[in-house]
């Protein structure tokens, strides 16, 4: 069976840069990354990442397109638009899946049409749209649905889902129960973890309550041939050497368990 490509998000160096997360990739020996669209200036220059791919040797395998609340302004304020020049960008830089956040509740217009459009561009765009777990936002004082049509995307017509472990955690799911509802909508994975924690924890695997490596194991026992993308908090890491160490700690830890979950089924 294929193995899944294995990806660092950039937004996994965090405080570093975009840059910094091609060298660690190409260091560690990812299959590739993800680029997180809006974080930096470099970001959101096409040319100046393709320039980057070339020199360290490390593709873009996926692109997270900027739908966050921090990236609100990134390449325009037209959310259509947004996920029209993700999509460009996307085949410009070799890559075959774009991350998507369903629309903030405010954004009515384009919550209402959001499933129908994700449908279209998925039929029409060239490149595959994985729309991605949220979870509620709660404060001390309740829960607050700040999601269009919703955060939880099991129950709603997209072809394609991206589980997020750690957002999973914050809404207070199972990811394994996740990847067995979803079945073959499961297209990308982000591989974190969480402990419920209100704020998105996106710990290292393993730190958290999501089973983690249960889930990696699981992904390779249905033969999943999605990416698996790194995307955790190494802020902890007081130097690049720490940094390069968490990384290739988890790299070697998602190898082991696909691994084992291929001998679970006798695929090895």
């Amino acid at each position: 069976m294929p193995d899944p490509a294995i990806l660092l998000s950039t937004t996994s160096v965090y405080p570093d840069t975009t840059a910094s997360a091609f060298d660690y990739a190409a260091e560690l020996g990812f299959d590739g990354v993800e680029l997180m669209v809006g974080v930096d200036q470099v970001s959101l220059d096409i040319e100046a990442i393709m320039a980057l791919s070339d020199r360290y040797g490390v593709p873009v395998r996926s692109l997270h397109a900027p739908t966050l609340l921090i990236t609100q302004r990134a390449w325009g304020s037209d959310p259509w638009e947004k996920l029209r020049r993700s999509a460009e960008a996307a085949k410009r830089l070799g890559a075959d899946v774009v991350v998507v956040h369903p629309p903030f509740r405010w954004q009515r217009s384009y919550g209402n049409g959001f499933v129908r459009g994700i449908r279209d561009l998925n039929r029409t765009s060239g490149v595959t749209f994985a729309v991605e777990n949220m979870y509620p936002w709660r404060t001390p004082a309740g829960s607050l649905a700040a999601y269009s049509p919703g955060w939880d995307p099991t129950g709603l017509d997209y072809d394609h889902l991206t589980l997020d472990l750690s957002h999973a955690s914050t809404a207070q799911l199972r990811s394994l129960d996740l990847v067995e509802l979803w079945g073959d909508r499961l297209t990308h994975v982000h591989l974190t973890d969480g402990k419920g924690s209100f704020k998105d924890d996106h710990l290292l695997p393993g730190e958290g309550d999501q089973e983690a490596w249960a889930v990696v194991r699981e992904l390779a026992r249905r033969g999943y041939e999605g990416h698996i993308v790194l995307e955790a908090s190494t802020t902890r890491a007081r130097t690049g050497g720490e940094r390069a160490a968490l990384l290739g700690e988890v790299l070697d830890g998602i190898r082991e368990n696909l691994i084992a979950g291929s001998q679970a089924l006798g695929r090895s």
